[in-house]
């Protein structure tokens, strides 16, 4: 396996109809020692860089863990996954279907990143949060899934506990306030959208205001 820095064990297991193999290190990196066993993977395109999978995480489908990323403990990531830079999975997490987690990500208890989800800065999703469609979560940690609403033309998410993202734009709520109609006549939208696009951001902002409370309120 050339360039790799791990090896194929020969102890392989079946699950859901894949067909898994057991890594071990081939050359110590990292916090990696030589001859660590660690994870699953089902081939050996799932891995790279310094990236490690230890413990009962498995890695399949056309899913990578690269950079410096680590999956572990019950973990999953599958399909077209993709766990990089800094990143960690592990407890009982899922990440697949397109989903990117990456930067100083955190994603770990039994939350769930699918669909072309991204959660990458330093954002911790953990409990029983999902975060799912195209929504995007950089900042924070998220014990409660982020809020998340498909609109007729973006997606609303809220990306951090003070960050609004719809479509391409983010910002503070007071600055969603003041920029809303200005972006919505530059975008073309009709009035139907337009007011559509005014009352999730209200909505968001209530939302926020009893999910996103700082410790001190």
């Amino acid at each position: 396996m050339k360039d790799n820095k791990f090896e194929f064990t020969g102890e392989t297991k079946v699950f859901l109809g894949i067909t898994l193999k057991r890594i071990k290190a081939s050359i110590s990196f990292g916090t990696v020692i030589k001859g660590q066993i660690g994870g699953w993977i089902e081939k050996e395109e799932n891995l790279s860089g310094n990236a490690w999978v230890s413990g009962n995480a498995w890695v399949s489908g056309n899913a990578q863990v690269s950079g410096n990323a680590w999956v572990s403990g019950n973990a999953w990531v599958s399909g077209n996954a993709q766990v990089s830079g800094n990143a960690q999975v592990y407890g009982n997490a899922w990440v697949f279907g397109n989903a990117q987690v990456y930067g100083n990500a955190r994603v770990y208890g039994n939350a769930r990143v699918y669909d072309n989800a991204r959660v990458y800065g330093d954002a911790w999703v953990f409990g029983d949060a999902r975060v799912f469609g195209d929504a995007r979560v950089y900042g924070d940690a998220w014990e409660k899934s982020p809020l998340h609403i498909v609109l007729t033309r973006w997606s609303l998410t809220v990306s951090s506990k003070t960050i609004i993202t719809i479509g391409c734009n983010s910002f503070t709520v007071p600055k969603w306030e003041e920029k809303a109609e200005t972006i919505a006549q530059k975008e073309g939208m009709n009035v139907d959208e337009i007011t559509e696009y005014k009352l999730a951001i209200q909505y968001a902002k209530q939302w926020m205001a009893i999910y996103c409370k700082s410790k001190e309120d």
